[in-house]
């Protein structure tokens, strides 16, 4: 499967995921970290992909997504941006209402 099929695939099949350096339980940069916390702390589950252990993603999902960093949160299909994102929509309330909703 070609590395954007399977990106889609991704997606597609997790209502809310997360690509990022490493896992919610052993991020390995200070951008994953922070976005996990704020994620799990809405306290629904959802899928990771820890891009350096796939250089396949790492390198086409920037591409993709038309976004340059990690890491990325997508929910329902789209794209909610990187780690300043993730944290202003946490700090106003906004990421719980898109989470609760996915």
């Amino acid at each position: 499967m070609e590395t954007i099929d399977r990106i889609k695939q991704q997606i597609e099949e997790n209502k809310i995921i997360l690509y990022m350096k490493g896992s919610p339980e052993a991020p390995m940069c200070g951008f994953s970290a922070q976005a996990s916390q704020a994620l799990m702390s809405c306290g629904k589950e959802f899928a990771y992909v820890d891009i350096l252990q796939n250089s396949d993603i790492r390198a086409e999902l920037p591409k993709y997504a038309n976004w340059p960093t990690f890491p990325q949160l997508w929910v329902n299909g789209e794209l909610i941006g990187g780690c300043d994102i993730v944290l202003e929509m946490h700090q106003n309330g906004e990421l719980t209402e898109v989470i609760n909703a996915a």
